[in-house]
């Protein structure tokens, strides 16, 4: 689904950039001595940005695709504090305790077992050590893939079933449940809301014909005269009038945070 680094970095990871920072503000992480743990780092975002926020912190991230963990090594400007390392999160084969704070960036939804992976962060964060996550709410207000979605609909009304808004985890209080599920405490969830400005409309549809996610691989499959319908729908959607004037859509996530209890 999400197979290429680079092409990922283009259609997602600038996006990921931007929220990374939002998230470290939320995680009120104090910037003293401590490991953390980026779970499902992909290309790296929210360990570099870590790391540029809290400077005291060394970050390793992990992730099950190499490529991605070639990616972000080969951006990594802070070596001496992060370190990447390919690893399955629902099932990490760090000792218990090993972290002081374990966070997640966009990542929840595309597990398999999320519930796994979220016990497994819990394991190896120390006892009233904090976990982070944080998920697109793809159904009201990720804007950039909500119109995508809708105009191909319109086109295809068998695209409803890959939806991104019937993913889980996406909407309001669906975090805070895994959290509780988990046995954290003093859970804590908010909406992290940033613009998405895009320089045109090619901006904007060029990332989607690179076969990245559900959207991009619905993209790939399209012969050349039904992508060109769902070009100019889309463009409605979104009231272009002109392809070369940028515009802005919001993009929000649903960010959670909780404790491991002291008593692990």
């Amino acid at each position: 689904m999400f197979t290429n680094a680079y092409s990922y970095d283009q259609f997602m990871g600038r996006w990921s950039r931007l929220v990374a920072p939002r998230l470290v503000e939320f995680a009120k992480i104090p910037d003293c001595d401590g490991i953390i743990l980026d779970a499902g780092c992909g290309i790296g975002a929210l360990a570099l940005t870590i790391a540029g926020l809290r400077r005291r912190y060394c970050v390793l991230g992990v992730d099950i695709s190499e490529e991605y963990i070639r990616y972000a090594e080969s951006h990594n400007n802070h070596p001496d504090r992060v370190h990447f390392r390919v690893g399955d999160v629902q099932n990490l084969t760090f000792s218990d305790a090993a972290f002081h704070y374990s966070l997640s960036l966009l990542m929840l939804n595309f597990i398999p077992n999320g519930s796994q992976a979220l016990s497994e962060m819990a394991r190896v964060t120390r006892p009233g050590g904090q976990i982070v996550g944080a998920v697109w709410d793809y159904g009201d207000c990720m804007d950039m893939l909500r119109f995508f979605w809708d105009a191909a609909v319109v086109v295809d009304p068998t695209a409803s079933n890959l939806h991104e808004k019937n993913m889980p985890l996406c909407r309001r209080g669906e975090l805070s449940d895994l959290w509780k599920s988990a046995g954290l405490t003093n859970i804590v969830e908010k909406p992290l809301d940033i613009d998405m400005n895009f320089k045109s409309f090619h901006d904007y549809w060029r990332p989607f014909l690179m076969g990245q996610g559900p959207a991009g691989a619905y993209v790939k499959q399209l012969g050349y005269d039904r992508l060109a319908i769902l070009r100019e729908q889309l463009k409605r959607k979104l009231e272009v009038q002109d392809e070369s004037a940028p515009f802005t859509l919001q993009g929000r996530v649903w960010a959670v945070r909780g404790f491991v209890p002291e008593s692990k």
